[in-house]
This record gives C-alpha cells, structure tokens and sequence, in this order.
C-alpha cells in the first residue's frame, strides 16, 4: 500500500509528535509498504521541497512559523493549512494517490485536505487523535466557550467527521465522544503512543559532571513547559525536597511558561531543581539515560486524558516513572499494574513527595521498576504493534471501517468543506 501521513510538525522538531510519526513511517516503510510524509514547514525557502529520508519522501510544503509563534500569529496560519498545503503539494499528491491516509491532530485544520483527498483517490483515513482541542484549552482557562471556541469545534467535529477510524490516546477519552458528541457514531480504538524500541548508542553528555550533580538522585523532567503541564506542581515538590540534599530536578525543554518559572524558583531560592533549554533527539536521550526517574505532569483541571509523549523516552531509557495528572488518567492503572512507578493525583502535593523519596531512596525499587517500564514499552508501546493494530483494519476485506470509509467517499464532497 502507499501510505500519506499528514502531520504538523516532523523531524528535526524536537515535538514528541513528530519523532512518533517519523518512527511510524519508519516501520511502515519496515513492513512492506511505501510512505509519503506531508508537512509543513518554517526552514525552508522554496514552496515545496521533496526527498528521501530513511526511506520515506518527505514533502515540506513553505508556511509561517506556528509552533512557538503569538497565538493569534499560530491560530491563523493553521487555519489557513489545508489549503497551503494543496495549493503548494497539489502536482505531487495527485500524481500519485495513497491508498491510506493517515493524519496526526493537534492540529484541528486538516479536515479539509483529508477530505478532498479521498474524494479523490477513494481511500480511507486514520485520525492519530492526541491532545484534544479545544476541549483541553478550555478545561485549562486558556479559552472561554465563545464564538472562538465555537469555530474550533466545528472543526474539531469535521475531523471527525471526515476520519474513518479514530485512534485515542487513552480508554477516559472514548467517554468523551458519547459526552459531547451523542449524535454522532465514530469508530473508535485507543492507540497508545509508541516509539521504536531500538534507541542505538547514546553518547555520554556527561550532564552530571557539567552542572555538578555527581553522586544526586536526578529527577528529569523533558518536553513542554506549557500552562498545562502545570510545573508549578514540581516546583512545589522541589521545595519540599529541598532539605534532601542528594535529590536534583531537572527540567529539559521550551514553552510559554519558562520565563514565569524561572523567577518562581529564584523567589523560592530553589537550588535543587533548574531549567535547560531544549536540546537535539539525540541529546535528550544521553541526558535522560544518566538520569534516575522521568518526571510527569498534568493539571488537574483536565477532563480529557493522555500518556504523554514524554513517557516514550523515559521507557526507552529503562526509567521508573513518577507522575502527578488528573483523575481518571490512564497512567494510574498502567504504571501501577506494570510495577513503572508511582502515579499520584495532581493537587496531593504530600503523596506526590512521599513517592519521590521512596524512589530516591531506594535504589533497588529505581533498578527494578526501571526494567519494568522498558518492558512495558516493549509489550504497550511499540511502534510495530501500533502499525499492525492500525491496519488491521483496513486490510480486512470485510470490514465495518471499509463499509464506513464507502458511505463517507459519497458524501465526502458535502463534509469536507471549503479552503
């Protein structure tokens, strides 16, 4: 099969997003099948730049910088990336249709495309369905539910709408569809993150000589350091460890709320816990493999639920996990049931710390649930039972997804809506 993925963001971007659809396109290229990556771009200076990368043709297609720009500045160019992208990839993509699309959300505006395509080429699509928006910014107090929400959701819905097959990231989030959505019947499967397995050998960074922290107990947390992240959770957790001396927090990473925790750990006179700046793949993965526990947080506020994409390098690293996120997330059961590390709910600033020092304290229990969570990705979280479960259901010859995928092609022309 040819296989189109469509994503916002891709290698060399350090988002977890755009390793996991590398990774994906890797193995499906792995399992006898040819891949086209689709993206937009910020780098570089043509409209449209195609070649090989490890197998796959990669398409960049030219827009505005979104990620890391003003919201408004991000907001109108992802509304405008469907049409960008067909106006600027039109010539390629027709020239050689896909018999399966597969498409990443965040973002909420590649509907459009997706649609046009199958009304074309007649093929199915899969939605990867991650963070959803823009339930999780209203859940946070980042968007009201007004006329700006209202247009969010209806593209929100015309995703949905135009996917055959929905894969969320976690069980909490099936309920909710049936919630917010009770009209409308979605095929749904949980798909849980992934990553390749195969980490290859990581050169020493030797972090712990360069920032002194020989002979600590290293708690590294990597990725987004965002509103919803709620770092101000770990920040409170370095301030009621900072009496144990042999206990370091290390916070790897870009986001909007650097700035506002770097004053905070300053006021608090924090030396126990600091802030790098985000650094290459191949770097972070170095750090965290001199690392001891991989560190994860999510406001409590959030309904709708995630393993975040974080978790993915903490498990290849064979670290034990020590999370702090919202009720009902899915991590609770699974890093209790697999023995990977303790999962505390967001707010219970006392468990979270009681967890911290059996961890810190005990490097036995470290090792050990170390080894198990690399298991777990191993059994969870390969990106090889990802690629099967995906297309399982397409290569079945009857199945309900291809009799969908039939209905929707007919109506496609009315559901898929303008540029």
């Amino acid at each position: 099969m040819h296989i189109l993925l469509i994503v916002d963001c891709y290698l060399p971007s350090l988002k977890s997003g755009a390793k996991m659809m590398h990774d994906l396109g890797v193995e499906f290229r792995r399992q006898g099948h040819e891949v086209t990556v689709l993206t937009p771009s910020d780098t570089i200076s043509e409209g449209l730049l195609v070649r090989m990368e490890e197998g796959l043709r990669v398409a960049r297609v030219k827009t505005g910088t979104i990620k890391g720009s003003t919201k408004l500045f991000r907001a109108m160019r992802e509304m405008r990336l469907s049409g960008t992208l067909w106006r600027r990839a039109k010539n390629l993509l027709l020239a050689k249709p896909a018999d399966l699309i597969v498409f990443y959300s965040p973002t909420i505006f590649f509907g459009a495309l997706v649609g046009r395509l199958k009304s074309r080429w007649g093929c199915p699509a899969y939605l990867v369905l991650r963070d959803i928006f823009p339930q999780w910014a209203v859940d946070a107090g980042i968007l009201r539910k007004g006329l700006v929400w209202r247009y969010f959701r209806r593209k929100e819905a015309q995703q949905y709408e135009i996917a055959d097959l929905i894969g969320v990231e976690s069980t909490a989030n099936l309920g909710y569809f049936s919630r917010e959505f009770p009209k409308r019947t979605y095929c749904l499967q949980v798909l849980y993150n992934w990553t390749s397995g195969d980490g290859g050998d990581l050169a020493s960074v030797r972090y712990r000589e360069r920032l002194g922290l020989q002979g600590k107990v290293v708690f590294l947390y990597g990725g987004n350091l965002g509103v919803v992240q709620d770092l101000d959770n770990i920040v409170r957790l370095a301030k009621r460890l900072a009496i144990h001396k042999h206990i370091h927090l290390l916070l790897v990473g870009e986001g909007s709320e650097v700035s506002r925790l770097e004053r905070m750990i300053a006021e608090e006179h924090l030396s126990n816990i600091q802030i790098l700046s985000a650094v290459p793949q191949e770097q972070y993965l170095s750090m965290l493999s001199e690392s001891d526990v991989g560190l994860i947080s999510l406001d409590r506020r959030l309904k709708t639920h995630n393993v975040p994409g974080k978790m993915l390098g903490y498990m290849k690293c064979g670290k034990p996990v020590l999370a702090s996120v919202s009720s009902g997330n899915d991590l609770f059961e699974i890093l209790e049931k697999n023995q990977a590390g303790f999962c505390v709910l967001n707010g219970d600033d006392d468990g979270l710390c009681v967890a911290a020092l059996r961890l810190a304290n005990d490097s036995e229990l470290r090792v050990s649930m170390g080894k198990n969570s690399y298991k777990m990705m191993e059994r969870l979280f390969s990106v090889e039972a990802t690629v099967r479960q995906i297309m399982k259901q397409f290569e079945q010859e009857a199945s309900p997804v291809k009799e969908i995928a039939m209905i929707q092609q007919e109506n496609s022309s009315s559901s898929a809506g303008s540029f």
